[in-house]
């Protein structure tokens, strides 16, 4: 038995062919309909790290004509989701508990979301553990707009 997520070894399945990366980001956003709203393009995705592409464009515009901070929350769950599917085990489940988020300046650009996070021994994980997973949001040249933290709860499945 594979201790894998389908949606890991999907990734696993199409990340290397042409356009793998596309394919399985539109397959993410027909799971989860709520992300389209950022149209997220995983880049990476393995235990420990994702990193989530998100364009700037008129759906994620705030009254600034900068990306809305809403927008960016959403990039950092798809980052934290993608990790935490690369990362947890079929032996566990897991599920977003809390955000903690710094708004750390405009994000004038289209944004990159990279979770990243030691992962942790899960065979020891006998009951509801919470795990933090932060994620750094970063514009183009490579600032931070936005950090959060996302809590998540980790059980046994």
């Amino acid at each position: 038995m594979t201790t894998q997520s389908s949606t890991y070894r999907a990734w696993k399945q199409l990340s290397d062919r042409p356009l793998g990366s596309r394919l399985f980001s539109v397959a993410a956003m027909a799971r989860v309909p709520y992300f389209a709203s950022v149209l997220p393009h995983v880049r990476r995705m393995e235990p420990g790290i994702a990193e989530v592409d998100v364009p700037k464009w008129f759906f994620v515009y705030n009254h600034l004509h900068t990306v809305h901070a809403i927008a960016s929350c959403n990039a950092a769950e798809v980052a934290m989701g993608m990790l935490m599917e690369a990362t947890v085990p079929t032996t566990h489940r897991w599920i977003p508990k809390a955000m903690n988020v710094a708004y750390l300046a405009k994000a004038t650009t289209s944004l990159r979301a990279v979770a990243r996070l030691d992962p942790p021994d899960f065979d020891v994980i006998r009951e509801g553990t919470e795990i933090t997973v932060p994620v750094s949001i970063v514009d183009r040249t490579g600032t931070e707009v936005v950090h959060a933290d996302i809590t998540t709860w980790v059980t046994p499945a």
